[in-house]
């Protein structure tokens, strides 16, 4: 694979198709039954799982594929694909018109290529990054972060996303910017890289929420912040289950901001 944006054609039909399908179940009526981590699922998650893993095998058969709802051990391969055929079940579940389909392409363990698309809003966020070159885009127009920090003294209007597991830990009543949260753990995260937000946290989750966007928000400078003392997150380890594993995440879009993020941050990090 030795030159990522060629795949983007196959990745776009495919999540066109995907999220047509999603949209229809979406407009009709929703059954959703609770995973043993008390997460919910539903058909439509279990149906877009098997597409789109069957879609990647066909097309790239040397791949493994790593998805939410089936295969949940990453493969013994140098490219694997990581997968959310449904990101933001609950939301999806209860009507609410947020939610993704996400997918991470890795290179010995590391995300080098990531697409979300978000269906009901019409968007797609994108990028790859490797030793050829970085790009991210936002319906196929470039993004890139501002050169300009955001003023301090002016934080209070400018917002950052939450997951409410992450507001739970920072434990505050006051913040000095406007909190959002909306329910998609990639989406969250990449309010920063569309400019919506300044920062995002999450507290729990998984690989196939962050394979994606980790790459996305890399190729456009952000700071990202594994909140787990001293231990990154990627390469990640063949052959290893990664069903219960959350990557606690905190991403600020400028260095300035980091600082005042860790602060809030402070209840995720162990303490030794």
């Amino acid at each position: 694979m030795n030159n990522l944006p060629s795949i983007l054609p196959f990745i776009q039909e495919l999540t066109q198709q995907v999220g047509d399908r999603l949209l229809s179940d979406f407009e009709q009526a929703r059954v959703a039954i609770a995973k043993d981590d008390g997460s919910l699922v539903t058909k439509s998650d279990r149906w877009a799982d098997a597409y789109i893993k069957a879609a990647l095998e066909k097309e790239f058969p040397e791949f493994g594929v790593l998805t939410e709802e089936s295969t949940q051990i990453l493969p013994d391969r140098e490219w694997a694909w990581v997968v959310d055929p449904l990101d933001g079940t609950t939301n999806f579940a209860r009507g609410i018109p947020i939610w993704g389909i996400s997918l991470g392409l890795l290179h010995y363990g590391t995300p080098v290529f990531g697409y979300v698309a978000i269906p009901p809003l019409r968007q797609n966020i994108y990028g790859w990054s490797d030793e050829n070159g970085s790009a991210a885009f936002f319906n196929d127009t470039p993004i890139h972060l501002p050169e300009v920090a955001p003023d301090p003294d002016a934080l209070g209007n400018y917002f950052f996303s939450a997951c409410s597991r992450s507001l739970e830990k920072m434990g505050r009543s006051k913040f000095p910017f406007k909190l959002r949260m909306l329910g998609v753990a990639s989406y969250n995260i990449l309010t920063v890289a569309i400019g919506s937000t300044i920062g995002a946290v999450e507290a729990t989750p998984k690989i196939w929420d962050i394979a994606a966007v980790w790459v996305i928000l890399k190729a456009i400078g952000a700071i990202w912040v594994p909140l787990e003392a001293s231990q990154n997150i990627f390469p990640l380890e063949m052959g290893k289950d990664y069903s219960s594993r959350s990557f606690p995440t905190l991403v600020v879009s400028h260095p300035e901001l980091l600082p005042m993020a860790q602060e809030i941050a402070k209840p995720f990090i162990p303490k030794h």
